[in-house]
């Protein structure tokens, strides 16, 4: 059996297609989830993307994806939840920023739309955050 490594796969390049702006700067002050007390906070697009954004409006959830650009890509194992207490876990089991592809996966409700700016609530993203993309919460039987 060959051991796969990670120099075996291509490489892919992601293009941002708009940032964070928000209150949270410090990730140590920052809610681990964005119900547990995130602030508003706005996704402002690249004027590229705008057509995207059109049918996006109020009240509706959406996934955004983001990229934890301040996460550490080298761990691999984390206590969840920095709790010390709790047994050493793999990355992949937990919702660690940190690592090795630090992809950000936040659902939250959005506000208001104003062109290539977005208010949303539930999102614990820190200021600066690249986004990535933005995708709808399906219900059961939804197709789009």
């Amino acid at each position: 059996m060959s051991r796969e490594t990670s120099e075996q796969y291509p490489q892919y390049a992601l293009r941002p297609i708009g940032r964070v702006e928000s209150a949270l700067h410090d990730p140590a002050a920052a809610p681990k989830q964005g119900d547990e007390g995130a602030p508003e906070s706005t996704l402002v697009f690249v004027p590229e993307v705008e057509d995207g954004l059109r049918d996006l409006r109020p009240g509706a959830d959406v996934l955004v994806l983001t990229w934890l650009h301040r996460g550490d890509r080298d761990v691999l194992a984390v206590h969840p939840r920095g709790d010390r207490t709790r047994p050493l876990t793999g990355v992949f089991s937990t919702r660690s920023p940190d690592r090795p592809n630090p992809i950000g996966l936040h659902r939250v409700r959005i506000l208001s739309v104003d062109g290539t700016r977005i208010r949303v609530a539930d999102l614990e993203a820190l200021d600066g955050t690249p986004v990535l993309d933005v995708k709808p919460v399906l219900d059961p039987g939804t197709e789009r």
